[in-house]
This record gives structure tokens, sequence and C-alpha cells, in this order.
């Protein structure tokens, strides 16, 4: 059963849930929740506007695109507590309330998520607020995904199966693993386009990964380096606890380490375990609406960056005859070198917009013979080149001093989107109060 929401709940205001209906608080009022005369679907109307912004639980468990579990921010709420935060009024502004984080399941939009962090980042005076909470989050936190890995018989089947499985905790990000020489890498790419404040998101994943990289592998383990696909912050003391070489404005996210750990086995190990979550996992990616041009466009990033994006490649990942590829896929009005074009025109821009990386390597980074290749493409995608269309980012980009601002304007822009909590309350309370003075004007005339 879905959670109830309230907003500012007093004695004399309705609560609705949205799935049994009305509950009234307030004996004094003398409604029922059985009294005809008070419509459901009258305050189902009225807070229409918040229940889209509130978490949603998927009966099947699968996860929407567009949204991500909450499991691995569970911890987000305490970790502002304890810099002196109150997450009530903060979380407030995104439609969010500290309850929400006690249910993994729940499922909240992955373009806020940044802008949270963002937030959180800025109230806390603590530019590294989200590495703090990915410090926090296990195997758990990853759900049916995460207990796969656990029990999985060694590191390499672990994170493959996670590279493949992602999409059931997360559909807009994608897990890359590469193994090269005596190195592997695992990385982490973000799939949806346009992400704000994506620097917080893609530290939150590699504290994730150290996470659980360390949980399969022993206190031992430690990478070897670790990428960002992002600026060198000022302050780089937060990033020690990954023990490892820091490298920033890299194409990339990902931890480098040893490859012998590949065939580490976790000690978690549980073949019953894995084979029951196996299942489980099976369950959820049945009920999934995920096609064929999905399941590529996932593979992508990790292929564009061994530059083995090819048919034959894809084809072999699939399982499928490179014949029968593009037959389904020209089913669908595109191909594997289309769906190719659009992964390396969205991780470009990433890299762009997020690093500071010269243009040469950005086209090396996705496969271009030279820098001029790599410019009539992106020409092509965007309309401008690579550098101007990196000025025309930066010029946009808030300074400090005007975060604050820019904060309201963005809250009061989803105050006029959206009906706010007081607003809704009144209208509710309206409600109530002309059953109220209709039943009494019922009652008056019956004696």
């Amino acid at each position: 059963m879905m959670r109830s929401w309230c907003p500012l709940v007093d004695r004399h205001t309705v609560i609705v849930s949205y799935r049994d209906g009305i509950d009234l608080p307030a004996p004094d009022m003398g409604l029922s929740f059985h009294d005809s005369l008070l419509e459901a679907d009258q305050v189902r109307r009225a807070t229409e506007g918040l229940k889209a912004l509130a978490p949603w639980r998927s009966p099947d468990g699968v996860v929407a695109k567009g949204r991500v579990r909450i499991g691995t921010y569970m911890a987000l709420p305490a970790v502002l507590g304890e810099r002196g935060i109150d997450p009530l009024p903060l979380l407030a502004e995104f439609g969010l309330k500290p309850a929400d984080f006690l249910d993994p399941e729940n499922t909240i939009s992955f373009r806020d998520a940044g802008r949270l962090f963002a937030r959180c980042a800025e109230a806390a005076g603590c530019p590294h607020f989200a590495l703090l909470v990915g410090q926090r989050a296990s195997f758990s936190a990853l759900g049916a995904v995460g207990f796969l890995m656990e029990s999985a018989p060694d590191v390499r089947t672990a994170l493959q199966e996670m590279s493949r499985h992602f999409r059931v905790h997360n559909p807009n990000a994608a897990i890359t693993v590469i193994e090269e020489d005596s190195f592997a890498v695992f990385g982490f790419a973000i799939l949806q386009a346009g992400l704000e404040a994506q620097e917080h998101i893609l530290d939150f994943a590699m504290s994730i990964g150290l996470n659980i990289l360390q949980a399969m592998c022993g206190p031992d383990w430690h990478p070897i380096e670790v990428r960002f696909a992002h600026a060198r912050p000022r302050d780089l003391a937060p990033y020690r606890f990954f023990r490892s070489v820091l490298r920033f404005d890299e194409g990339e996210s990902a931890l480098i380490f040893a490859r012998h750990w590949m065939d580490r086995r976790p000690r978690g190990a549980d073949p019953l375990l894995h084979m029951m979550m196996a299942h489980r996992v099976g369950d959820i990616e049945a009920h999934s609406s995920e096609d064929l041009v999905g399941q590529v466009r996932r593979m992508l990033p990790a292929l564009v960056l061994e530059h083995t994006a090819t048919p034959a490649r894809v084809a072999e990942r699939l399982g499928l005859g490179v014949r029968t590829l593009n037959r389904r896929l020209s089913a669908e009005y595109t191909s594997v070198m289309q769906l190719r074009e659009e992964a390396s025109n969205a991780m470009a821009r990433q890299v762009l917009e997020s690093t500071r990386m010269p243009v040469t390597e950005i086209a090396a980074l996705l496969g271009y013979a030279n820098l001029g290749a790599f410019t009539r493409a992106f020409c092509r995608w965007v309309g401008v080149a690579p550098t101007q269309w990196r000025a025309s980012k930066r010029r946009r980009s808030p300074k400090r001093g005007e975060a604050k601002g820019l904060i309201r304007r963005r809250q009061e822009q989803l105050q006029r989107r959206m009906p706010a909590a007081g607003k809704v309350s009144a209208r509710i309370s309206g409600a109530v109060e002309a059953v109220v003075k209709k039943r009494a004007a019922r009652r008056k005339g019956a004696a």
C-alpha cells in the first residue's frame, strides 16, 4: 500500500491517502470516513499536482525511466541532520519528506537527484555532501541487484551482473566493466542528457562503487586510480578516503584496480541465494518495457570507450546474429551506427560541460581519428563547434554569489507550476467547510 501524504497536518486538515480515500483526524468536525457528501475524487483532484512530486513505488518493482530507487539515498536526511540542517523544509522544496527515505523501494526523479545534492551541499556548506551519503550505501541499498552481486561466485561475475541488470535500480545510468591487460575498470556513465549538477551524482557513484568492491574483496582492496568526469574541486581532502591516485577532468568516472581481484570470491558468495536473486531480478525485468533499442543504448557507453561499438560486437553481447540485430533495429527505424552517434553525442556534451579536458583528447576518447572528424560530427549534432558549445555553457553557469538567487527562482517556478502545500490544504479545508454547511442545511430542513 502506498504511503499517505499530508500537507500541513493539524486537527483541521484532511489526510489524503492515494489508495484508501480519506481519513479525518478531527472527531469534532462531525464527519465520518463514509460520509457520502465528501467525495474522495474531489480531494484527489485538489492534490493532483503534489501527488506527481511525491515518491512513487511500483508494485512490480520496475523503476520507470527518469526515476531511481531511493535505496542508495537513504542516509541523506541523517547526513543533513549531522551537519546541523533540518531536513524537513529542505526536502519539502523537492516534494519529499524524511519518511520517504525509509523505504528503499520508493523512487524519485533522477533529474532532481543532482539538484537535491547541490541544494544539500549549499545548505550545509559542504561541497562534498554526495560523497558523505555515498559512503554509507552498501549492497542492500541496491536492492535485488545488490544481493545478486553479494552472493556471486566471484567479483567478475558480480560486476558483470551489475552492468547487465543495473537498470533494475537506475534506468538512467550504465555500469561499464572493462578488463585490459593487468587492470580492470569499473565505470559509471549517465545516460540522461542535460542532467544538472552531475558532478555530485558522479562523486556519489564512485563512493558507492568503492564500498561495494571493498565489501567483496576485503579491507586490503583499494583502487590504483580513481577518475572523475568533472573538474577538480578546490579541496581534495574529502576525497582522500579513496586511498588512491585521484584524476579529474577525465573522460569517464571509474575505479581502476588490479585485474587479479576479478577472480576473488566475495565473502558473501552463496550459490542458493545467488540463484534466488537471479530469479527475482529476472521477474522484475520481465515486467520492464525496455526494448532492444534500450538494451543497445545501455551497453554503448562502454563499447564507445573501448572503440568496439560495431554491429558485430553489439550482436555478440546480446547473443544475436548480426543480421537479426540489424533487422530488428531497422524495424524500429534505427541502427547500431545511429545509436552509436547518439551515445557519442551525449558523452561528448557531458565531458565538454563537466571537465576541462582538451577537445583533442575528447576526440581520441570517443574513437575519432582526428580533431577535424570529431568537430564535423559535433557540428552535425549540435550546430556549432565543440569549443563554441563549451564556451556557451560556461557563460550560462551561475557564479557562486548567484547560487542562492538561482535556488530561489527555481523554488518560485516550482510554486507557480505546482500547487503549494498550503494552497492545497486551503482548498481541502474549503471543501470540508462546504460539506459541513450543506450537511447542516439538510439537517435543518429535516427538522
